[in-house]
C-alpha cells in the first residue's frame, strides 16, 4: 500500500514538474535581450510599452517609448481594449518580471506580437537611448 502511495505521488510530482517546465518556456519564448529588441525593432516596428510605476518612469525611460501603463496599479490592463491585437508590441520594466507578465496578459488577451524586452538598464546598458 505504501509503495502505491508513494508510486502515485510520485507520478503526480513529475507531472507538475513537466506542466511548469512547459508553462515556464511558453513564457520565456516571448523574452527577447535588448541586441535582439535593437534588431527586431528596425525590421518590425512597434508600439513601446513601460509597464513601470509614474516614478520610475520620471526618474528616466526609453526614449522611443509609446506608452506608459503602470501594470501595478491596474493602468495596464485597463488599456488593453484600447490597443489594436495586430500590432507588434516591446514591453519593459525595472527587471524584466513586471513586463513579462504584462506581456502573458496580453497574449491572453488574444495579442499575438508581444515581447518582453526585459529590464530599463539592462536595455541603457545595451545602448538603447533613453531620456528623463
Amino acid at each position: 500500500m505504501m509503495k502505491r502511495i508513494f508510486t502515485v505521488s510520485l507520478s503526480v510530482l513529475m507531472a507538475l514538474l513537466a506542466f511548469q517546465a512547459c508553462a515556464q518556456s511558453d513564457a520565456d519564448s516571448s523574452r527577447i535581450s535588448a541586441t535582439e529588441f535593437q534588431e527586431k525593432v528596425k525590421e518590425t516596428p512597434g508600439v513601446v510599452i513601460d509597464v513601470r510605476t509614474q516614478e520610475e518612469y520620471d526618474e528616466g525611460h526609453l526614449a522611443n517609448v509609446d506608452h506608459q501603463f503602470n501594470l501595478l496599479n491596474g493602468d495596464f490592463e485597463a488599456s488593453l481594449d484600447s490597443l489594436d491585437k495586430g500590432e507588434t508590441y516591446y514591453l519593459y520594466c525595472r527587471t524584466g518580471n513586471r513586463s513579462g507578465q504584462a506581456t502573458e496578459l496580453m497574449k491572453k488577451n488574444g495579442f499575438e506580437n508581444v515581447y518582453n524586452i526585459g529590464g530599463f538598464q539592462e536595455l541603457v546598458d545595451a545602448g538603447v537611448e533613453s531620456k528623463k
